[in-house]
């Protein structure tokens, strides 16, 4: 198990570029099961989520090769046999990104196994939304309880209206991708609307597929029989723009986040804003000043500020753990409301440990009592329970007094591309040991 030994207390200087967004690239890669042409796609980031998924389509007989951050996936020859096999089954067990291949699987081989995915530790992640629509296209399950996993088969899926019991990401992004080859008219309502779902259902539109409604909640996908290659660029990863914001507030010294498509960031510059972070938009760059101070807003009737998460374009979950860090320093105090997923705000006992003021009222909901920098966190040792408390973690670390230690930074490793490299290039001074 691999650790990050930081010195805290160095200030961050100069200009950063976002990787390739995670999530749009799981969706997209999946979506190279629906063809047996090749799909080319540029900006797919290095992380271990993203590498683990592509070497699970390589397993399955997908060929793949890469030039730099651009991969092209060809998926003409498939071995069904292994898409059956435990060895399969266990390793989608290990990688949450993996649920999205059942879609493409169904649509155009007719059959899929479902398995329990992987991924972080955040508390429920229940598969629904997936069993729901794929049932509404006309699948069946049959669950095979020695195995644990379910079997989903349809000699032709066929379209349909549905209304999402929630506005599932991946559940929404599954259904889509299983649609593009259904029989007649689907119409999908209350589905997922955020950047990455838009860049797929536009990578689908450009294979072939005719999806309408793309950016709302409620689309409208007629079946094609066929579709065939093409070309795509993965986004900016939003949520690694929003952790450098919040790096660039607690210890940069003026920071500038390179090509960041701020078209694309939704509410996120704002919710730093409403903590008193200065955000400069210049461009397609965001600048964010060195600050001494940094004041919470309050509501409009003076009452205490309430940041929760939201489905998009609501303030993603993904980013209320690095917002929890940034507020420890603020001016202030505020209430952040975690409503999606129930463990994700264990990690701030680790925050309260290095001296944050922070109250754990349940489950989900923390209130934080900014230190306005007069009482600076201290260094410890602490472990990474997940992807986006690890990123918090670390930014915590390196605003703090004193050497810190994490460990368990492959959750880390799995969402963020050589991050010590790329924070060290701005004054940082992490080591990773794998002692």
């Amino acid at each position: 198990m691999g650790s990050f030994i930081i010195e805290g207390g160095h200030p961050l200087r100069g200009t950063i570029r976002p990787q390739g967004a995670k999530n749009e690239a799981l969706q997209v890669i999946c979506a190279t099961l629906l063809t047996s042409e090749a799909v080319t796609i540029h900006n797919i980031p290095d992380i271990r989520d993203v590498n683990n998924l592509i070497q699970l389509l390589r397993d399955i007989g997908v060929k793949v090769s890469r030039s730099g951050n651009t991969y092209t996936f060809q998926a003409d020859t498939l071995n069904l046999d292994y898409l059956e096999s435990d060895e399969f089954v266990q390793k989608c067990t290990e990688l949450r990104g993996s649920v999205m291949m059942i879609g493409p699987l169904l649509a155009r081989m007719g059959k899929a196994i479902i398995t329990k995915p992987g991924g972080d530790k955040i508390g429920r992640r229940r598969l629904d939304t997936h069993f729901l629509g794929f049932q509404k296209l006309g699948a069946k399950f049959n669950h095979v309880p020695g195995r644990d996993v379910y079997e989903i088969s349809a000699t032709r899926l066929k379209g349909t209206y549905m209304l999402l019991d929630e506005a599932s990401v991946t559940g929404t992004a599954n259904i889509v991708m299983a649609a593009v080859f259904a029989k007649g008219t689907t119409t999908i309502y209350n589905a997922a609307c955020e950047p990455y779902l838009q860049q797929l259902c536009l990578l689908l539109n450009q294979m072939g597929a005719k999806i309408s409604g793309i950016a709302s909640n409620l689309l409208t996908i007629e079946g094609v029989s066929t579709l065939h290659g093409a070309e795509h660029t993965i986004l900016p990863d939003m949520i690694e723009v929003g952790s450098f914001i919040g790096m660039a507030a607690m210890c940069g010294d003026g920071i500038r986040i390179q090509n960041a498509s701020v078209e694309n960031l939704g509410i996120i510059p704002e919710a730093f804003r409403r903590l008193g972070v200065k955000v400069k938009v210049e461009g397609d760059d965001l600048f964010i000043p060195r600050q001494r101070h940094y004041e919470i807003q309050s509501f409009i009737d003076g009452t205490i500020m309430t940041l929760a998460d939201a489905p998009w374009p609501g303030l993603t979950p993904d980013l209320l753990s690095v917002l929890i860090v940034v507020a420890t320093q603020a001016r202030g105090s505020v209430l952040f409301h975690q409503k999606m997923f129930e463990s994700r705000l264990f990690f701030v006992d680790k925050l309260i440990d290095m001296g944050a003021q922070i109250i754990l009222c349940d489950p989900h909901r923390a209130v934080v009592v900014g230190h306005d920098r007069k009482i600076c966190l201290r260094g410890g040792r602490m472990t990474s329970p997940d992807i986006r408390a690890g990123i918090a973690l670390l930014i915590a670390a390196m605003s703090a007094s004193g050497t810190s230690r994490i460990d368990n930074i492959e959750q880390i490793d799995r969402g963020y591309e050589d991050i010590e490299g790329r924070l060290n290039a701005l004054g940082a001074k992490i080591t990773r040991s794998d002692k």
